[in-house]
């Protein structure tokens, strides 16, 4: 179930929009002015804010601010305010969607739903990101960079890499590339590991020739340089 703090200091709208939000399967928790919705979020985290701008103490626009300072939840602005300036401002400070009061109980819903989906999506995008040095990997795309400058991987060499980067101090046993590579123990008479990594470095090096990225750790394993 989707969560949501719903930032509005009128009481009566506050409970509609509540009954009608938790009528569509989300829980909802009502904060009725700024400090009330900061003090909330110490102790709950949320899906998605509604926030209403003209509310006592911290205004809309200064809690708007706060939270980007330390979130990214999305953040839809409500309104009575239909000025272009006024949207336009908001959504360079950090609100994902804007809504004009008063609005209709469908479109607020799709606008919630829609806002949700898009963040659903760039928190899978970014998850999917791994970054070290000058070196990127995208596990979504199956897709490997070198200063930008894309870089053909086989499926194994694509997987031993991802393993690595995903914790660059870490010293990978040859037991534990072949657990997650190979999703089998390692028999100990295999050299199917150093051929790979000795064409990572080999494709790595005909790039970056001043560059160093994986290590031999003697004894143990590999890591990330």
């Amino acid at each position: 179930m989707k969560t949501i703090l719903l930032v509005e200091d009128d009481i009566l709208l506050s409970n509609m929009e509540k009954q009608l939000l938790s009528n569509n399967g989300y829980k909802v928790t009502a904060a009725y002015s700024g400090s009330e919705a900061l003090l909330i979020m110490k102790d709950s985290k949320f899906d998605i804010i509604l926030l209403d701008l003209m509310i006592p103490g911290i205004s809309g626009e200064e809690l708007l601010q706060k939270i980007r300072e330390k979130s990214q939840i999305p953040i839809i602005a409500v309104s009575a305010k239909a000025d272009m300036k006024c949207k336009v401002s908001l959504l360079k400070n950090g609100a994902d969607d804007y809504l004009t009061k008063p609005f209709d109980n469908d479109e607020l819903l799709v606008r919630i739903e829609a806002v949700l989906r898009r963040y659903s999506i760039n928190e899978t995008e970014n998850r999917s990101l791994l970054y070290y040095k000058n070196l990127s990997l995208n596990t979504y795309t199956f897709e490997f960079t070198v200063d930008e400058s894309p870089l053909l991987l086989t499926r194994y060499e694509f997987l031993i890499l991802k393993l690595l980067m995903s914790n660059p101090k870490r010293v990978y046993t040859k037991n534990n590339i072949f657990e997650n590579v190979w999703n089998e123990d390692y028999i100990g008479e295999d050299n199917a590991i150093n051929v790979h990594i000795g064409n990572l470095r080999k494709k790595l090096k005909e790039l970056d020739n001043k560059e160093q990225y994986i290590q031999t750790v003697w004894g143990l394993g590999f890591k990330m340089y």
